[in-house]
């Protein structure tokens, strides 16, 4: 069977409506940042196509430091159809004005360039540690205000690691975990104070993910403000927490001043050949 984004689309559009509800109750929980769930978002079959041609993480681009450990893809025309599809499904416009019904976020865009989205593998031993994702896209046009997640790999437990943590009250605090359950998509705010992590994958295997981004020219603040991804050591403890903390002030400020002028983040689909690279 040939799967499109068109009709993939179909039934993300036909769960999130069942669960519209529940899910903007979720989301607009107090105190926590902002993040909301479905489970059993498409069928069976077609997750398990899906992670079936899943590209081993050797076959992505590995991001590896006392920040992250984590393998990521967005030239998607390198891979299986179907993984192009699945990633543009979620910006269908039909869904992208759903989860603006469930969220309440205003003039939200997908991105078709996938800056910072697209598929991401982690292998045992993996990590995010905490951070706040950078504040606007390539251009500074917009700002970041939304991810999508959606775990794709079967027989998936929250002992085996590998789960989203959202640190409610910041990284010197303690973090609230959501499991990165096979058909799970998670919706989560992406502002100034949304600190979020990956715990470390513990089980053999390869916990694979499916990501997008929306953005808006509405600050999602109700006020300006601009930072680059922004990281943190657990619990704000030890050398490493202050060292991040110093790089996270200096890229911020050179690229206040700079712009994509010293650097320029390769992380987005480029197509035709066109150099479409773009600030990080």
């Amino acid at each position: 069977m040939e799967y499109t984004r068109e009709s993939l689309a179909d039934l993300i559009v036909a769960r999130l409506e069942a669960e519209a509800k529940r899910m903007a109750e979720q989301w607009h929980t107090p105190g926590q940042i902002r993040s909301c769930w479905i489970d059993n978002l498409l069928p069976a079959d077609i997750v398990h196509e899906i992670n079936r041609v899943f590209p081993v993480p050797d076959r992505m681009v590995l991001k590896k430091s006392m920040r992250e450990n984590k393998h990521v893809a967005a030239q998607m025309d390198q891979y299986h159809p179907v993984l192009e599809e699945i990633v543009y499904a979620f910006q269908d416009q039909r869904i992208v004005d759903l989860v603006a019904k469930i969220t309440g976020l205003e003039a939200m865009e997908p991105d078709s360039e996938l800056y910072a989205g697209g598929i991401s593998a982690m292998r045992k031993g993996a990590y995010l540690r905490p951070h706040l994702d950078n504040s606007h896209d390539a251009k500074r046009e917009r700002y970041r205000v939304l991810n999508l997640l959606y775990y794709v790999t079967p027989d998936w437990s929250k002992a085996d690691g590998g789960a989203l943590q959202l640190w409610d009250n910041g990284p010197d605090g303690e973090p609230r975990t959501i499991a990165s359950l096979c058909n799970r998509l998670v919706l989560m705010a992406t502002d100034k104070t949304s600190w979020h992590s990956v715990n470390e994958v513990t089980k053999d295997g390869v916990r694979s993910c499916i990501s997008n981004y929306y953005f808006s020219k509405v600050s999602p603040e109700e006020q300006d403000y601009f930072h680059a991804t922004s990281f943190r050591q657990e619990h704000g403890e030890g050398l490493s927490d202050l060292v991040m903390q110093a790089d996270n002030a200096l890229r911020t400020a050179i690229l206040k001043l700079t712009g994509d002028k010293l650097y320029k983040n390769p992380h987005v689909y480029k197509r035709d050949g066109a150099d479409e690279d773009k600030a990080a």
